[in-house]
């Protein structure tokens, strides 16, 4: 599938879409990514880093493919391999993603003024492939932070196995920034973040391709130990 035709129906017609999953497989072989040249293949554990103030607080009832919800920006379409050190860094199956990431405007749902809101949350449980997708937007930047997407492995049975955060490369969020509608230039870059200073090889996105008319493809593995 052309993943352009889907980011933009995906976007603006998500009651049409029933298999998600099938589809979003789809673009990603259209996308021609070789996982080979990913930094996440190289069977590292991921980063622990904190989950910050914003943890998703009932993430069950966000079991979701579209976290959009009522918010603009750029799309974002991420695709998820979680694999498991422990057991050669094969593909690992039926664990659950939650995933969370501001707004455009660098604003959380369920939080400060937005308590009563749950957009840019949600959670899937890895296919046999050890892989979710998550349909988005390009998050925004607040004061302090480098762009990025929070993210949660957790067993079927909810136990926490690894907590990390995706950086974007600064080509990427500077071109995304420069559009209306976005903040501009953020005021702390991936080398100033503090979260960043000492894993940022290991939070990068493994790869990123589009641009912001049509939108953005992100692929990223996650190993936990």
């Amino acid at each position: 599938m052309d993943r352009k035709h889907f980011l933009k129906k995906g976007l603006f017609g998500l009651g049409s879409i029933i298999a998600l999953p099938s589809v979003i497989s789809s673009c990603s072989k259209d996308d021609n990514v070789d996982s080979s040249n990913n930094p996440g293949s190289d069977c590292t554990v991921s980063p622990t880093e904190t989950k910050g103030p914003f943890p998703i607080q009932t993430p069950a009832q966000y079991v979701r493919a579209s976290i959009i919800g009522d918010r603009t920006g750029i799309p974002l379409l991420m695709t998820l391999t979680i694999q498991d050190k422990s057991n050669g860094c094969t593909p690992l199956a039926n664990v659950l993603v939650d995933v969370w990431q501001c707004d455009k405007d660098g604003l959380y749902s369920q939080y400060t003024t937005q308590t009563n809101a749950n957009y840019l949350r949600g959670r899937q449980a890895t296919d046999t492939n050890g892989q979710v997708s998550f349909i988005s937007i390009f998050p925004g930047w607040y004061p302090g932070r480098a762009p990025h997407i929070h993210v949660e492995i957790l067993t079927s049975g909810g136990t926490s196995l690894l907590v990390t955060q995706i950086a974007f490369p600064v080509s990427t969020y500077m071109s995304v920034y420069g559009t209306d509608g976005y903040n501009g230039t953020p005021d702390t870059s991936n080398t100033q973040d503090s979260i960043f200073s000492n894993s940022l090889n290991g939070n990068m996105a493994d790869s990123i391709t589009g641009n912001n008319t049509d939108g953005y493809t992100l692929f990223k593995t996650i190993t936990v130990a």
